[in-house]
């Protein structure tokens, strides 16, 4: 019984907080114009951001939400996919929780069909002090060029 209601608070979690997610993504974006542009190949855009950005699912809430962004540092193409280097920018740089946003963004952005693989700047490493430089190495489940 006691198994029963964790899961139970769990599933009631995750919908919360998806819901919260969901609801500043539409209050800070235009979710025609986030339609349009999950529509629109990324192969033909000359700036990808806006593209990348309304690809995300809940990490957008956060990198919106906390005055952060993403910014193209290399892309290459192959058999018409998408082979990313990204950086964070803005506030997610110093953020303790930038480690999450990596994963997240990796893990969204991957599932377009489009986008090969994402990896990140290793300068990004510069950015975390000795315990968080140590942490996403061990346990960011990302890549750093």
């Amino acid at each position: 019984m006691e198994d029963d209601i964790l899961k139970q608070y769990k599933k009631e979690a995750r919908i919360a907080m998806e819901n919260e997610a969901n609801r500043r993504i539409s209050e800070n974006n235009d979710p025609v114009e986030d339609e349009i542009l999950r529509n629109t190949s990324l192969l033909g855009m000359n700036d990808i951001i806006p593209g990348l950005l309304a690809r995300l699912g809940q990490v957008r809430a956060a990198l919106d939400g906390h005055g952060g962004g993403i910014k193209v540092v290399e892309k290459s193409e192959t058999s018409g996919r998408l082979d990313l280097i990204l950086d964070l920018t803005g506030a997610c740089l110093s953020c303790g929780a930038a480690p999450g946003t990596l994963q997240g963004v990796k893990s969204d952005l991957e599932t377009d069909s489009e986008i090969a693989r994402v990896r990140f700047s290793a300068n990004l490493l510069d950015t975390f002090d000795d315990l968080g430089r140590e942490f996403v190495l061990a346990h960011g489940e990302v890549e750093f060029v």
